[in-house]
């Protein structure tokens, strides 16, 4: 055994995942992309897409506390697809399509079967947004993490043409509000939910609580990040789109006024979408206000697009067609004066 070795970090275990992940990583091959597995950066060809004036979007995340939930159950093949979901939708709010994707792993132990399952969901998400996975990096950090632990990130690039850029100065008073429902919490509000689960009520992560009807608790809680690059980025591409909110962290509050401009006002009325099951089970067991809700969870809202009113119908019956369900759940109008850039009724 080497002295490396000795203090903690295995360099074969770091071959044996590279061999591992190979065809994971190949499957997300698409147009433009110059470098496998291996190199010491990710290539981009920008040039086989043929844009006029491009730009490129970044955007970089993680998942947050949601590990936790993932590591206790030892089930790591859906967390990949929550740090591109995370990074993917940010960089498609301001009209941009996702080109490549990498992605950073720290863990106490380099598992080469656990860090597998992880790169093997992040391919899958790479996959659902049509971005090639260029590149990553598996940090070995004993004492830094114990030897089950691990934190993930990613960082996505994407491109949009100059004048199809989406900015707060798009949306105008008058649009629709169109909203994409969330597959559950997404990836905020941990913290809160583990809070309320297992500290305050000690709920066992296989529990199937009749609110949820009938699924588990950890299942439920593991539903990973909706991606939404396929059935918006043809919307944009069209100009069909004024403005794009990626519902996150804060909620619609906090992330709907984000893509409109200070003369402007959101009005949403929650009565227009279903509510999922999970976000009124974690309301009772916690005791939570409304604004608590509001502030912290997406409320069943994964993303929302402002739409002028004559191209609602066309825009809906082709989300329809994508296979995404969407709703009207509300309209934008000129900020009266003194009041707040969102009113919930």
């Amino acid at each position: 055994m080497s002295r490396y070795e000795e203090a903690g970090v295995n360099i074969e275990a770091g071959y044996e995942l590279v061999n591992r992940i190979k065809k994971a990583v190949n499957s997300t091959n698409r147009q433009g992309m110059m470098t496998g597995i291996g190199s010491f950066g990710g290539m981009f060809d920008l040039g086989e897409l043929k844009f006029r004036h491009p730009i490129l979007i970044s955007g970089t995340d993680g998942v947050g506390t949601k590990l936790l939930i993932a590591q206790q159950m030892n089930r790591h093949h859906t967390i990949g697809i929550d740090v591109v979901a995370m990074c993917v939708n940010d960089v498609l709010a301001q009209g941009a399509e996702p080109l490549y994707f990498l992605d950073y792993i720290a863990t106490g132990h380099n598992d080469p079967a656990k860090m597998a399952q992880i790169v093997e969901g992040v391919a899958t998400g790479c996959q659902q947004a049509n971005a090639a996975l260029v590149g990553g990096e598996t940090a070995e950090m004993p004492d830094m993490y114990s030897e089950d632990e691990y934190d993930l990130a990613g960082t996505v690039t994407g491109v949009v043409e100059k004048d199809a850029l989406l900015t707060s100065a798009n949306p105008e008073a008058g649009d629709i509000l169109v909203g994409l429902p969330s597959s559950g919490l997404h990836s905020n509000g941990f913290s809160l939910v583990r809070q309320i689960l297992f500290k305050d009520h000690h709920v066992e992560l296989t529990a199937q609580p009749e609110m949820l009807g009938g699924e588990t608790v950890g299942s439920t809680l593991l539903t990973p990040t909706k991606i939404y690059v396929q059935a918006v980025l043809p919307l944009l591409k069209d100009h069909l789109i004024r403005g794009i909110s990626h519902v996150t962290g804060g909620g619609l509050p906090e992330n709907v006024p984000r893509m409109i401009s200070s003369a402007l006002q959101a009005q949403i009325d929650p009565q227009c979408w279903p509510q999922l099951p999970i976000f009124n089970y974690l309301k009772q067991m916690g005791h939570l206000a409304d604004d608590d809700c509001w502030k912290t969870f997406n409320m069943g809202i994964g993303m929302v697009l402002a739409v002028a009113p004559e191209n609602v119908e066309l825009v809906q019956s082709r989300l329809a067609e994508a296979g995404e369900r969407s709703y009207q759940i509300g309209c934008l109008v000129k900020r009266p004066q003194g009041s707040a850039k969102i009113e919930i009724k």
